[in-house]
Order: structure tokens, then C-alpha cells, then sequence
């Protein structure tokens, strides 16, 4: 009996050295609603494109292929802007249902575990972004898309030791689709949407009833 009390008693301060070391106030429905978010913004994307296509500003059999003119420059404008949208939506929505989450638990949104996870998170990011821009200057429009999913797989992986361990999966799948987009960079929309999109509403549902509910 003792030693049943004894071990009870080592989980249940192994829990608490857990939380207080791990940031547990994401919202999985926040993961949701970015991939509802992403899949809006590449359904506007891809109708861009093919009006692009017909205008003769694109060059290609496929909206989805993504080899673009010397008229790039009309075309990558809207759909940086869109990108960008769903990045505001997407963090705006997170910080708000993370908020709503810490608060109905009793927790800090802010402190040194969230602080850590968010530095951890964006230094790939950053690192991403910077070199998707040197991909964009340099004319490689096909490989922005694999980069992307890439460094984003990289940073929830490097941020997963702040956070739920199920977020190292999603990272792991995001940078094995990136690694497929590169072998295909025709089709990096499409990847895109599914990285963005399908994966993070499914990982997002699985972590709502997971830890949510």
C-alpha cells in the first residue's frame, strides 16, 4: 500500500514539474481555425491564379503548378497579401482562444514557459521567412512553398519541448511534405493546402478533444 501511495505521489509531482515546465494553454480549436484559414486563403489563391492564367500574366497548364512569367510581380503581390491575411487571422485567433483557455484553467497566457516556446518557435520561422524571400528574389518561385512547410515542421518541433509532445508530430509531417513539394515544386499550392490546411485542422481536432475537452 505504501509503495502504491509512493509512487502515486512521485506522478503527481512529475506532473506538476510537467506543467510548470510546458506551456499547456494552446487551444487545439486555435489549430482549427488556421486550417479552415489556410484552405480559404489557398481556394483564393488558386482562382487568382487560373484568372491570371487567362489574362497572360501565368504560364502554365495548371492553377496548381506555379511557374510564373516575367508579369510575375502582378500575380505574387495578391498572393502575398492573402498569405499574410491568413497569418494575421491565424495568430490573432490563436493568441485569442489561448487567452480564453489559460484563463478558464487559471492560468499565466504570459510567463517564461510561453516565452520560451515563442522563441523557440520563431527563430525557424524567421530563419524561414528571410530565406523564402532570398528564394523570391532569386526567380525560384516553385521552392517557396516546400520552404515554408519546411521551417514551419522545423519550429514546432524545436517549440514541442515547450509545449505538448503531439506538436513534434505535426512538425514532423509538415517538414516530410515540405521535402515531397520540393521533389514536385509545380505543385506546391496544393501541398501547401494540405500542410496548412488539412493537417492542422486534423491535428487541431485531435488536440481539442484531447486536452480541451
Amino acid at each position: 500500500m505504501k509503495e502504491k501511495e509512493l509512487h502515486d505521489e512521485l506522478s503527481s509531482i512529475r506532473s506538476l514539474m510537467e506543467r510548470s515546465s510546458k506551456f499547456i494553454s494552446l487551444s487545439g480549436l486555435s489549430g482549427v481555425m488556421a486550417g479552415v484559414y489556410a484552405l480559404i486563403g489557398a481556394a483564393l489563391a488558386y482562382y487568382y491564379i487560373a484568372y491570371a492564367n487567362q489574362v497572360g500574366y501565368y504560364q502554365s497548364d495548371s492553377p496548381v503548378a506555379g511557374y510564373f512569367a516575367d508579369e510575375a510581380d502582378s500575380v505574387i503581390r495578391p498572393l502575398f497579401i492573402v498569405a499574410m491575411l491568413v497569418l494575421a487571422a491565424s495568430l490573432l485567433t490563436g493568441a485569442y482562444l489561448t487567452k480564453r483557455k489559460a484563463k478558464r484553467k487559471g492560468q499565466k497566457a504570459w510567463g517564461k514557459t510561453s516565452r520560451n516556446l515563442l522563441i523557440h518557435l520563431a527563430i525557424p520561422l524567421v530563419a524561414g521567412g528571410l530565406f523564402c524571400l532570398i528564394l523570391l528574389s532569386r526567380g525560384f518561385i516553385g521552392f517557396i512553398a516546400p520552404a515554408t512547410l519546411i521551417f514551419y515542421g522545423l519550429a514546432l518541433v524545436s517549440a514541442s519541448n515547450y509545449t505538448f509532445g503531439d506538436v513534434k508530430y505535426l512538425g514532423l509531417l509538415e517538414i516530410t511534405l515540405g521535402l515531397i513539394a520540393a521533389l514536385l515544386p509545380g505543385y506546391g499550392l496544393l501541398f501547401w493546402a494540405i500542410g496548412f490546411g488539412v493537417l492542422h485542422i486534423i491535428y487541431g481536432s485531435i488536440m481539442y478533444f484531447k486536452y480541451d475537452g
